[in-house]
């Protein structure tokens, strides 16, 4: 762990690891190095990060428990979200057409099916699908939160051919039982899971998981412009390209005639080439999250955050969402509140004592990493009591 958490550096008293991670050295020295080698060596920079490209999704599929094939690199979360949604607009080959209905006259091939979702999910988890509703793919239909393995019991109808849910929940730092919702939901139906606020910070159960998208700029700390895409062979039979472009093709440049075949892998499912650079760095913070272990982080994370949460109970806060508190499932995000003050002001002295945190639906986000100096629970404490006192006086 002490080589682990020498690869970063930043600054004291930042908490906001669930909105943006500051990049490790590694992903610093890939970003300088690649720079450079498009900056002197015209071609053979682009062989070289084919290579450095191979060798990530080698590394993700280590880390995920997959084949390197069933890997591909995307822009984000959401691109990868997006490519899953349309991936069903279609209904299995064989299947008979649907008539189409008033608002999209021109769709006779309107998947039969629906998919499930929590309406408290993330908004960006949300909207791949409620836009592929619209365009023909599986109906949208949004449960009360979060998803448990009892509440989607209650709605799995012969409809349903998905599930979609967010590993661990943004505002919340909710924990998805990914592992009961996948064996509820057995192997004819879809689990696809966004872990954008799990990857590189929880022990992820990742074998439940069919489809799954990670962008690196939160707990992976690898900075914008590549996230991991992972679509299983045990569905790729049920998907379709829906997004899939001239990147998820075979033979685009040489063919007599399009559209052509998809490739095979999680490649279909890309628009275009990635962004080498981007996908050499996050390949080297997958590797750093691979060889330290996502259990040792996880722990690690666990705490610094409760250290931090109990010094704000200490000082009068409220708090959920930490290890040992009623509803706490192991996530890196915990939140606060102070009881009579304004969360907004409460807000702007934590970033005045040199805090960085998130204002969410009335509670403030903390979101360490394992890499947290401990120490940021004293500022945090005195803030939170210098608050508490200015209430009780008024």
């Amino acid at each position: 762990m002490h080589d682990y958490l020498a690869q970063f550096a930043e600054p004291f008293g930042y908490l906001d690891f669930a909105r943006f991670g500051p990049v490790s050295d590694p992903v610093r020295r890939v970003l300088v190095r690649e720079a450079d080698r498009l900056h002197r060596r015209g071609w053979a920079a682009l062989d070289r990060l084919d290579a450095e490209a191979d060798a990530a999704a080698r590394t993700a599929g280590d880390l995920l428990g997959c084949a390197p094939h069933e890997v591909a690199f995307v822009s984000s979360t959401s691109h990868g979200l997006f490519a899953a949604a349309h991936a069903f607009a279609r209904p299995p080959a064989g299947a008979p057409a649907r008539q189409a209905g008033p608002a999209f006259p021109h769709r006779a091939d309107r998947a039969d099916g629906t998919v499930l979702m929590a309406r408290t999910d993330f908004p960006g988890a949300l909207y791949p699908w409620l836009r592929a509703e619209d365009h023909g793919g599986l109906a949208v239909r949004l449960l009360d939160g979060p998803l448990t393995a009892d509440t989607v019991r209650a709605h799995l109808d012969d409809r349903v051919r998905a599930v979609a849910v967010c590993a661990v929940d943004a505002a919340t730092g909710y924990r998805a039982p990914l592992a009961a919702l996948k064996e509820l939901i057995g192997p004819d139906r879809v689990l696809v899971v966004d872990a954008v606020q799990a990857l590189g910070a929880v022990d992820l159960a990742v074998d439940a998981a069919d489809v799954l998208a990670a962008g690196g700029q939160k707990w992976l700390r690898a900075g914008w412009g590549a996230a991991v895409l992972m679509v299983r062979d045990r569905v790729a039979g049920r998907l379709g390209p829906g997004l899939g472009g001239w990147s998820g093709v075979l033979d685009p440049l040489e063919a007599p005639d399009h559209p052509c075949p998809p490739r095979l892998g999680a490649v279909a499912h890309t628009l275009t080439n990635p962004d080498g650079p981007a996908v050499a760095a996050l390949g080297a913070a997958l590797g750093l999250v691979r060889d330290t272990g996502a259990a040792r982080i996880e722990a690690r994370i666990g705490e610094v955050l409760g250290g931090l949460l109990a010094a704000a109970r200490a000082a009068g806060a409220e708090t959920a969402g930490g290890p040992g508190e009623p509803g706490a499932s192991g996530s890196g995000i915990g939140r606060l509140r102070l009881p009579g003050a304004d969360p907004a002001a409460v807000h702007r002295a934590l970033t005045a004592a040199g805090l960085a945190t998130t204002l969410r639906g009335g509670w403030i986000r903390l979101s360490p990493h394992a890499s947290t100096d401990p120490s940021a629970a004293e500022p945090l404490a005195e803030a939170l009591d210098h608050l508490r006192r200015g209430v009780r006086a008024a």
